[in-house]
């Protein structure tokens, strides 16, 4: 299974507001930071916005924070929501699916099963697994360490 672009800018912001957590973090260190570009980004940001995962403040003195607490941001819940209009096979698609097979097809059933069960796995990873106690990260986002909750 391949991530898109942005789902994985999506992990990477959600980690940079983790590891800054407690203050708003601005678009333009975000990206700084992440190695992404600040228009990728904003549309991003918006999405998770509007799933919950962020809390945007607007304006000069605005930024993003976390939506929750890190603790409950779970990384499959994000994949899911954010891939669940990209198709994993062609004859997953609405569109422009040439697959002559796609009514007789067994391997649709099995790409299903195991896409719920990489989904289920990444269900089971949570944002503060990902951050807390990872010296490396904070390094990369030069931010003081939070300590794992309990």
């Amino acid at each position: 299974m391949r991530i898109t672009k942005r789902t994985n800018i999506a992990i990477r912001l959600l980690m940079f507001c983790a590891a800054n957590e407690g203050r708003l973090v601005t678009k333009s260190e975000i990206a700084e930071r992440c190695n992404t570009s600040e228009s990728h980004l904003a549309q991003v940001i918006n999405k998770l916005g509007q799933l919950g995962f962020l809390h945007t403040q607007r304006g000069r003195s605005g930024g993003v924070t976390l939506g929750r607490p890190m603790s409950e941001i779970r990384v499959g819940e994000v994949f899911r929501r954010l891939e669940e209009n990209t198709p994993v096979a062609e004859c997953f698609a609405d569109v422009d699916n040439t697959c002559p097979l796609t009514e007789a097809c067994r391997l649709r059933v099995a790409l299903v099963d195991a896409v719920e069960a990489f989904y289920a796995h990444l269900d089971e990873v949570t944002l503060d697994a990902l951050v807390c106690d990872n010296e490396a990260l904070f390094t990369i986002f030069s931010a003081v360490p939070c300590m794992k909750r309990a």
